[in-house]
């Protein structure tokens, strides 16, 4: 199974890596490093994340919990497409993973 990211996903990851930064660029840059060995696993176990709450009947659809984000994700075949990244604090805003095609 292949993973790929979204810009979308891609940009989530370096805005919260940025607000790290402010604090300490080495951790920032070890925290990017971490999210994205994480996700690696999905190449292996694509469904190993847990079925979203707000969307409930969308099995497709999942989350892996990163610390405080949530990593979400849609299971499409052969690949894995992560979605976003969000602060579980965070409403999740549902346009930014579903949408109409």
């Amino acid at each position: 199974m292949r993973v790929e990211w979204t810009q979308l996903a891609q940009d989530r990851v370096f805005d919260i890596a940025a607000y790290i930064s402010q604090d300490s660029l080495t951790e920032a840059k070890k925290w990017v490093g971490r999210i994205f060995d994480y996700v690696k696993r999905l190449e292996m176990f694509p469904e190993s994340g847990r079925n979203i709450p707000e969307l409930s009947g969308r099995k497709e659809i999942r989350e892996l919990i990163f610390g405080n984000y949530r990593i979400i994700y849609r299971v499409e075949q052969d690949i894995s497409y992560i979605l976003t990244v969000r602060n579980y604090k965070q409403i999740l805003p549902l346009n930014e993973i579903i949408k109409d095609n």
